[in-house]
């Protein structure tokens, strides 16, 4: 009796964190080449004088969904990323089943952010205006429970603007 009561809990508790991850938005094309996606946001950040801020990440992490979503959903946030960033969602799948292509194109992914997987997912790298990765930040430094700080995340995002790197 006390096995099936410990498998009943077990199981509800898995339940419940798929379908949690599930409510959220899926934000990562994972059709896309990211090496092109990052290049194709450098231009654009160069054009209007922004930097690029690449979450690398994918839908298979619950804690990327939960940033995007709360960046999303908070309007002091957005506007800051909105004002100062192309933010891109780069796609990494760690699954060897996608097939060898897929798995060389994150290869060489990680390798043209400075192979920022080092630290866990989500990771944000900064490029400059030229492409140049100048910052990668732990997301776990941004975290506060089950979620986000919102004083860390903008204290993150305030540091890294155009603006306060050239001064």
């Amino acid at each position: 009796m006390r096995k099936k009561f410990i498998l009943l809990l077990l199981s509800s508790v898995l339940v419940l964190g798929m379908n949690a991850q599930t409510t959220l938005k899926k934000v990562y094309n994972e059709d896309i080449n990211p090496v092109e996606q990052i290049e194709q946001a450098v231009v654009k950040a160069k054009a209007e004088g922004k930097f690029v801020v690449c979450q690398v990440g994918g839908n298979w992490c619950p804690w990327c969904l939960r940033f995007a979503d709360f960046i999303t959903n908070d309007t002091t946030i957005s506007k800051l990323i909105d004002d100062n960033f192309v933010y891109i969602h780069v796609n990494y799948n760690p699954r060897k089943s996608e097939g060898e292509a897929k798995a060389q194109l994150a290869k060489a992914m990680l390798k043209r952010l400075n192979n920022p997987a080092r630290f866990g997912f989500p990771v944000f790298v900064v490029l400059d205006e030229s492409g140049r990765v100048i910052h990668i930040q732990d997301s776990s430094f941004l975290e506060e429970g089950e979620g986000y700080d919102k004083e860390k995340v903008l204290r993150f995002f305030k540091n890294w603007t155009p603006a306060s790197v050239k001064e």
